[in-house]
């Protein structure tokens, strides 16, 4: 039987999708926190702007494809179509497509968006695409073929550390010198007695604890406190709960007697550890090395769980390649219609 297309432009699209969203996600190439119906509800309903426009594909009853998308107009009147959490806060985006039915859904995709029950749009512009996603292999093929002009580019990278059995291991990965200084700094930490670290868990108080999340992360750079926009922090905050309640956060803190030093906002989303975001107060704890210590214990947590992968995620910033990351491309697929 052919496939079938529908168009959703309202918000109820994620709840009547509900059931079977995260299903598909799991059975596709592009299985990520920030497709997860949870990530993609929250990021719609707290920063989405324009028109929603999601796409699903069936194959009879069985939901075979998404496409989540959104129109805006830019400042040149030009009609651009993204992925739902594009561009600056998710790290992994894509179409949502059953692993073994890639080629068909993909073409019913491509019909869809150039029939006439389809938004008008001039550009199809999609960020942060993994470099191993069939989207970068088909998608070309299939736009081209309708006349569209078709450029990939490089969008940002993700440093990934694959993470081996023991911390003893880690260690020996890494360059001599960054070795030495992660031993000095966690032997100078393990001497101060009111040093410690702990992940949120069910006795703490979700909300305040990511306040003070966010407060280290404004404390961190100036960029960050401007970024922490009132939309940006409710955001977190809801983003915080519903990956909370799916068992996927993973908020650590660094504190020095009862005061927080550093603080990660990651996930663990199929065996791996995602860094989402960061806090630094620098300036109270100038010399003790707060960030390098928490990296340090999360990564070593993160070998004790028997996790995959320590991805810090988007952003080429030198400590992650000290601490042993190797780079991942994310890239930009931009299709303008003829």
């Amino acid at each position: 039987m052919a496939l079938s297309l529908r168009f959703y432009r309202a918000v109820e699209a994620f709840e009547v999708l509900a059931e079977e969203w995260n299903r598909l996600v799991h059975r596709s190439a592009a299985d990520t926190i920030f497709l997860t119906l949870e990530y993609q509800r929250t990021w719609w309903r707290h920063l989405g702007e324009g028109e929603l426009c999601i796409l699903a594909v069936r194959d009879e009853e069985e939901l075979v494809g998404i496409a989540p998308l959104f129109v805006t107009t830019d400042p040149d009147e030009c009609r651009v179509l993204a992925f739902v959490g594009c561009v600056e806060v998710s790290d992994y985006l894509d179409f949502i497509v059953a692993r073994d039915r890639g080629e068909d859904v993909y073409s019913v995709l491509a019909d869809g968006l150039s029939g006439s029950d389809a938004p008008a749009w001039d550009v199809l512009d999609l960020c942060n695409i993994h470099q191993d996603s069939p989207t970068l292999e088909i998608w070309p093929r299939l736009a081209e073929a309708r006349g569209w002009s078709v450029s990939i580019a490089r969008d940002d990278v993700c440093p990934v550390v694959s993470l081996p059995d023991t911390w003893e291991e880690y260690l020996q990965m890494l360059e001599g010198k960054q070795r030495r200084e992660i031993r000095r700094k966690l032997r100078r930490g393990s001497a101060q007695a009111a040093l410690s670290w702990y992940i949120v868990g069910p006795d703490h108080d979700l909300r305040a604890e990511v306040d003070d999340f966010l407060d280290l992360m404004a404390a961190s750079t100036p960029d960050k406190e401007a970024f922490l926009t009132p939309a940006r922090r409710n955001f977190f905050h809801q983003l915080a709960r519903v990956t909370y309640d799916a068992g996927w956060l993973q908020l650590a803190f660094l504190k020095v007697g009862q005061q927080k030093a550093a603080a990660y906002f990651n996930f663990v989303y199929d065996n791996r550890v995602l860094v989402y975001n960061s806090g630094l107060d620098w300036r109270a704890f100038p010399k003790l090395g707060a960030g390098i210590i928490l990296t340090a214990y999360c990564i070593r947590h993160a070998i004790e769980q028997g996790r995959e992968a320590f991805d810090f995620m988007r952003g080429d910033e030198r400590y992650k390649y000290e601490f042993g990351g190797q780079d991942v491309e994310v890239r930009r697929l931009r299709v303008r219609r003829a």
